[in-house]
């Protein structure tokens, strides 16, 4: 029997993150992608704390990315995750595309925070 599509990403994901953590000096960002929407957060593992969020659903996004598509959306996602980093004072993190493929929306996203000034 085969695996669905939302088992095999689980699969994927956790293969990731037995190698990927996230630190106070470098976190960690978790991108999740739904249908309609992507969001992403950086996080401390360390203390289970999350420094930074961001989504496309937040005002200055949805307003300035109505009627352009979704990878559009990402990027726009990615450059204002910068944004909040450098206010926070993080400068290099680590990426976790979260068992998706690093391609579309999600490299759109990594393209637009390393732009934006993160390092990773």
């Amino acid at each position: 029997m085969s695996l669905t599509k939302t088992q095999r990403r689980n699969r994927i994901k956790l293969r990731i993150r037995k190698i990927i953590h996230g630190t106070p000096e470098r976190p960690r960002v978790s991108v999740f992608r739904s249908n309609r929407q992507i969001y992403a957060q950086v996080i401390d593992d360390l203390n289970g704390k999350t420094l930074v969020s961001v989504s496309s659903r937040e005002k200055q996004i949805a307003s300035s990315a109505d009627n352009k598509n979704k990878t559009v959306q990402a990027a726009l996602t990615g450059k204002l995750l910068a944004d909040k980093c450098r206010e926070a004072g993080i400068v290099s993190v680590i990426f976790d595309r979260g068992g998706y493929m690093y391609h579309g929306r999600v490299k759109s996203l990594a393209d637009a925070a390393r732009e934006g000034g993160l390092k990773f």
